[in-house]
């Protein structure tokens, strides 16, 4: 309905007040900071400085200054809305009044809702009767009352928070939400970024758990705020209970600290910190841990004498300019078994280019190049031992460690070019084979030149033909069973051959299948390795610091020398075949199976015998993998005997992901490994949801040689919208070192914007 009374200038009188309405409360602060660009137009089509409204009537009293507007009441101003039953600007006094069903849209979707709202017309102070709010993270606030004290502070009274759910499935049925905190008043300080509760009551389903005279947490709208994070509970007879409260401290917008102190009912505190700062250019992270204890067994059983017990994790990564870049790792421990006592996370983690085995740290520092035709990289590191029978003094300290590579920017030959060349010297005080010897000292300069190309015919036949060209030069000292002490060499090597391969495809209803031959023809002269000693057979020692982990498997199978490193070279002539098949689905399916091995013109000694390499015929390679659901994956690879096709390695595995749940599994068996012992593992977990809430979750890992379990874990576990609780039972059957079985349980517990992303940002 229209009124003859409206007009334009009635309207005028009341777009001031309007605009300020608009913009008040929580969204005030924000929409004045991030002013909508010059030319720039909302979502809803309105520019900078635009206002649009619409009412069933507007009445304009000039006698009073009073502009009213009523029924079905909308206004759009820089991003927000606000609708109401009715708007009061009184123009005299500077109040805008909104009364009946108020609501104020945010442009990020928040609401915040009144049966009443005040604000004056400096827009810093107001008060809203019957206030709630819908903010960002789908959290909930609701109060009797709330007072805008000005555009930082905002108090509500008889007020509860919550990011849960309160309402049914059906979105009309009240719900009571998993956990709320319910408080006498509640100041919400924008500058500070801080929620302060007085006279807080914290409630789980709807009951009282817990009394705070005084509470705080940082605000939903902070990127980041110092505070408590979720605590960590804990029992094992290790350690008896334990509790690690982390502490947030934000040093600056580009740096915090994170205090962790573990307390223990059997043995000392260990205090953790984690500090983390970002530079113009890159970043820094280090984690140090602390304790002066004695040492105790796996019965927490107390030994030997007070003494410092500490660790250090940090890494750098900085960038010097567009193309180069440098960055360092500290990795350190006074105590071979501190991790493990103390159960510290995240330890052997990947924190640099150079990564050391499991249960090993290692220290480096390296400077990077590259751009779109070279890579070049200088480093050293030094490792630390942490498995039972390390000796850090058989460890080599690397360094430098050069490598670089370089690619003209055109074709040579119809083909790749790419000049390859590495440095590398390595120092030890021990040897590894006797300790009152000093370990071999060995330095080493490489250069190469690699060429490749690729034809391909018209009937799909692809041919790859390659030549390599290496050159070594070799300083040796400390060799122990040699002539002499030192000695110095240099050798040639050389490889060519060709990549030939022929994929067939055939297309059916719903699949199409391909079955690929792959051959590969790879020609050197013979090499002379590089011998440091001999055993007491007589028989040759070779130097192998590069390829001590040498697996042979479908990954390597084509490689022209299969060794990874430099210190061993396969020669001679070589003829490495498989088949290749695949099978894809239209509907996402697919499977696929390769079958292959390796010939050579004469035994190969360089490769030890249970490598499945070093006679002229290998042992057999095979490998597939399928996914024949979706969310269902599994893979297996194998090194059969080349004579009686027994299993001398096979590792397999599998991943699961449905509605209900996830899990996989891994399984490893191994004859004979790098030290001639079997391996034979089994590594498996998931969680399984029984119903929306309720779940489980399991992990296990198992020693079949020892035919014992490693770990063991059992848990039980709730979640909803805003909460997760882990309970988790672990059982750990390995001895390590003086440290025996142990059994513990650990509670972890997740509330939604009480530790929740946010704290990661």
């Amino acid at each position: 309905m229209s009124s003859a009374r409206r007009s334009v200038s009635a309207k005028r009188g009341l777009l001031a007040g309007v605009a300020l309405l608009v913009l008040s409360w929580t969204g005030a602060a924000q929409a004045q900071g991030k002013p909508m660009a010059q030319g720039a137009v909302s979502a809803d089509g309105l520019k900078p400085g635009e206002l649009y409204m619409e009412a069933d009537l507007v009445i304009r009293d000039d006698k009073t200054k009073v502009t009213t507007a009523k029924g079905q009441v909308e206004v759009r101003y820089e991003g927000r809305t606000l609708r109401a039953d009715e708007l009061v600007y009184d123009e005299a006094r500077g109040v805008m009044t909104a009364k009946g069903e108020v609501q104020v849209i945010a442009a990020d979707g928040s609401v915040e809702y009144a049966d009443q709202l005040v604000l004056d017309d400096a827009m810093k102070a107001g008060a809203a009767r019957g206030f709630s709010a819908r903010m960002p993270g789908d959290i909930k606030l609701a109060a009797a009352s709330a007072i805008r004290r000005n555009e930082n502070v905002n108090e509500l009274n008889r007020a509860i928070y919550t990011p849960c759910d309160i309402c049914a499935a059906d979105g009309t049925t009240p719900k009571t939400p998993t956990w709320s905190i319910q408080a006498e008043k509640v100041v919400q300080d924008h500058a500070h970024q801080v929620v302060y509760y007085r006279n807080a009551v914290i409630r789980i389903l709807g009951a009282p758990v817990l009394y705070l005279p005084v509470f705080w947490h940082p605000d939903p709208e902070a990127e980041r705020k110092s505070g408590f994070l979720p605590p960590k509970f804990g029992a094992s007879n290790r350690r008896g209970l334990s509790y690690e409260q982390p502490y947030l401290q934000v040093l600056s917008p580009s740096s915090d600290l994170t205090l962790s102190p573990q307390i223990n009912t059997k043995v000392n505190p260990l205090l953790n910190a984690h500090y983390r700062k970002r530079f113009y250019s890159g970043a820094l992270d280090a984690r140090v841990g602390y304790t002066h204890d004695t040492d105790f067994d796996g019965k927490g059983n107390p030994f030997g004498q007070d003494t410092s017990r500490s660790y250090v994790l940090a890494s750098g990564a900085f960038a010097i300019n567009d193309k180069w870049r440098w960055g360092f790792t500290a990795e350190r421990t006074s105590d071979d078994l501190l991790f493990d006592k103390y159960e510290v996370g995240d330890v052997y983690a990947a924190r640099g280019p150079f990564i050391a085995d499991d249960r090993r740290l290692i220290s480096q520092v390296y400077a990077t190049r590259q751009d779109q035709k070279s890579w070049f990289s200088a480093g050293a590191f030094t490792i630390q031992g942490l498995r039972p029978g390390d000796n850090d003094r058989t460890f080599p300290t690397v360094g430098p460690l050069i490598e670089g590579r370089w690619e003209p920017g055109t074709q040579i030959l119809n083909g790749r070019l790419r000049l390859l060349g590495s440095a590398v010297a390595l120092t030890r005080d021990q040897s590894t084979l006797n300790t009152a010897l000093p370990g071999i000292d060995s330095r080493r300069v490489t250069g190469e030149a690699d060429w490749r190309a690729t034809f391909t015919s018209t009937a799909g036949l692809r041919i790859s033909p390659y030549v390599n060209i290496r050159a070594d030069a070799y300083s040796l000292g400390d060799l122990s069973g040699m002539s002499s002490t030192s000695k110095s060499l240099a050798r040639g090597l050389a490889v060519a051959g060709a990549d030939i391969s022929f994929p067939l495809a055939r297309r059916f209803k719903t699949s199409t299948v391909v079955l690929e031959p792959v051959a590969q023809l790879a020609i050197s002269p013979k090499v002379k390795q590089v011998v440091v000693g001999y055993t007491a057979a007589k028989a040759p020692i070779f130097l192998n610091e590069d390829s001590i982990a040498f697996e042979f498997d479908e990954t390597n199978l084509f490689r022209a020398n299969k060794f990874p490193g430099y210190d061993l070279y396969e020669d001679g002539a070589r003829f490495n075949v498989a088949g290749r098949a695949s099978m894809f689905w239209d509907d996402g399916r697919r499977a696929s199976l390769l079958v292959g091995r390796s010939f050579r013109d004469s035994d190969d000694d360089a490769f030890t015998t249970t490598s499945g390499l070093s006679r002229k015929a290998s042992d057999w390679i095979v490998a597939a993998d399928a996914q024949p659901m979706r969310g269902v994956s599994f893979f297996t690879r194998a090194r059969l005997d080349a004579d009686d096709l027994s299993i001398q390695r096979a590792e397999a595995g599998a991943n699961v992901s449905v509605k209900r749940g996830s899990g996989y599994f891994r399984y490893l068996r191994n004859v004979a490994d790098a030290n001639g012992s079997k391996v034979e593992n089994l590594d498996l977990g998931g969680e399984l949801y029984l119903s929306k809430h309720w779940g489980v979750t399991a992990y296990g890992n198992r020693d079949l040689v020892q035919d014992a379990w490693v770990i063991r874990d059992l848990g039980v576990v709730y979640r909803d919208e805003c909460t997760r609780i882990d309970v988790i039972y672990r059982r750990e059957d390995t001895v390590i070192g003086r440290l025996g079985p142990t059994e513990s349980i650990a509670v972890r517990l997740t509330l939604a914007t009480l530790g929740g992303p946010m704290y990661a940002n």
